[in-house]
């Protein structure tokens, strides 16, 4: 059993998420953490992207190699990499060291907590895109200047990684474009059918205010509404805001169509006015 997403290894969404759960998004400007991509990354694979950037995610740890990796990052910068498995071979191959996937999502530990029998709870917040370049063989013993130097190896998978969607000076051309995403999600929480949906309000408040950058923005609506995991995946890996965008404003317009489609068809059954040849049971 993998350890996971507290309380839901399988779907970190949940009708009780709100934006509180889900962590404001931070400005970078602000908040600066570093990440030395010189150096290897702990990984935590999962079957699933369950961490984008600015998400927040609470995670319950309890595997032995997993505390040995929670312990070790927390004695250094308190960061590893949250990774995806490639395929189905992960099921009969969990221990070994099944196929990943190149994206991931380098989490930080932003809290935790170091339960009486070794397992811990801890709260990471996604930091930014990275790619797997290579992924290291197991050490048998930790290297001079780390912590634990000359004690038996670690037991997790490390990777040396490389960054990703590192944002560039905008042209006049791509500032307008983004811009006008701002613009067009404006409309679709404050109009449309996702109106309907309780975290459209706080979504709409991160809209409106200028002093978080549009990225970020695209983040918090990424991680709050974006559910299809292949889609997340593709979120995950793509470098460009613009690109990103695009993406999300397509799977907004999806869920529009979806929700209109529930709402006529719950009209229908209150109005006993069943589609043809459709009965309701």
């Amino acid at each position: 059993m993998t350890d996971s997403p507290h309380d839901n290894p399988t779907d970190p969404f949940d009708d009780d998420h709100d934006a509180e759960d889900m962590g404001e998004p931070s400005n970078p400007a602000e908040h600066s953490i570093q990440v030395n991509f010189g150096r290897p990354m702990p990984l935590f694979p999962l079957d699933q992207v369950a961490l984008l950037p600015q998400q927040v995610l609470p995670m319950h740890i309890f595997e032995p190699r997993y505390r040995q990796m929670v312990e070790n990052v927390l004695d250094t910068n308190g960061q590893f990499a949250l990774a995806t498995f490639e395929g189905d071979e992960w099921k009969d191959q969990y221990h070994a060291r099944p196929p990943l996937k190149p994206a991931v999502c380098i989490a930080h530990i932003v809290q935790h907590e170091k339960l009486p029998d070794g397992r811990y709870n801890i709260i990471v917040q996604g930091i930014c895109r990275a790619r797997i370049l290579r992924e290291l063989p197991v050490r048998d013993r930790r290297e001079p200047g780390e912590p634990g130097h000359g004690e038996p190896g670690v037991h997790y998978r490390e990777a040396i990684l490389e960054p990703v969607g590192i944002e560039q000076p905008q042209n006049q051309d791509e500032h307008q474009d983004l811009a006008d995403v701002r613009s067009k999600l404006d409309d679709l929480l404050s109009t449309g059918p996702l109106l309907r949906m309780n975290i459209a309000g706080s979504l709409l408040d991160y809209v409106r205010n200028f002093e978080i950058p549009l990225t970020a923005v695209l983040e918090l609506v990424a991680f709050s509404l974006v559910q299809p995991q292949t889609l997340r995946y593709r979120l995950l890996e793509e470098p460009a805001a613009l690109e990103r965008a695009n993406l999300i404003l397509h799977e907004l317009d999806h869920l529009s169509r979806l929700i209109t489609k529930a709402q006529t068809q719950h009209d229908a059954v209150a109005g006993d006015q069943l589609p043809k040849g459709c009965t309701w049971n």
